[in-house]
């Protein structure tokens, strides 16, 4: 079953490579390093400028929504791709034919609570989000307007 592009999106990061504080102090960031052909062209033709992003803590000890960014601007080429000394470095993508694209994000907010992937899983409402589904791999997935609204309500408490 294809997923459905509604212009909300979840957006996983690992904290201690970049967290929802970073992005809190550094304001907008390429979100750089994506390396899913899927993930890319989700980045590349899908998003758009103004989009909400839930920003997803993974691979800690609480896994969950910590945070909310924008799109803040078009896809253009990831940086990464072109630095030889980046672990991103992409010997078969050049600047005339870039093979990996991502977009700024804008900082909004950080929640007061994280919404845990535990409380997703206890939610109405939550029941079909992506995040949750067995085997979603994905580190950029879109939502519908209800799962964010559900989420955003249960972060801002």
């Amino acid at each position: 079953m294809p997923i459905e592009i509604t212009g909300y999106w979840l957006a996983k990061t690992e904290p201690h490579v970049y967290s929802i504080d970073d992005l809190a102090l550094d304001g907008e960031t390429e979100w750089d390093g994506v390396r899913n052909y899927q993930v890319r062209n989700f980045m590349r033709d899908r998003m758009n400028p103004g989009e909400k992003v839930l920003i997803y803590h993974s691979n800690t000890r609480v896994l969950g929504v910590y945070g909310v960014a924008e799109v803040a601007g078009p896809a253009h080429p990831d940086s990464t791709q072109f630095d030889s000394d980046s672990h991103y470095f992409d010997p078969k993508s050049s600047r005339e034919n870039p093979r990996w694209w991502c977009p700024d994000f804008r900082y909004v907010e950080t929640f007061g609570t994280p919404v845990t992937r535990q409380m997703m899983k206890e939610t109405a409402g939550l029941e079909t989000i992506n995040v949750m589904k067995r085997g979603m791999r994905l580190s950029v997935m879109p939502v519908t307007e209800e799962e964010f609204e559900i989420i955003l309500r249960l972060g801002r408490g």
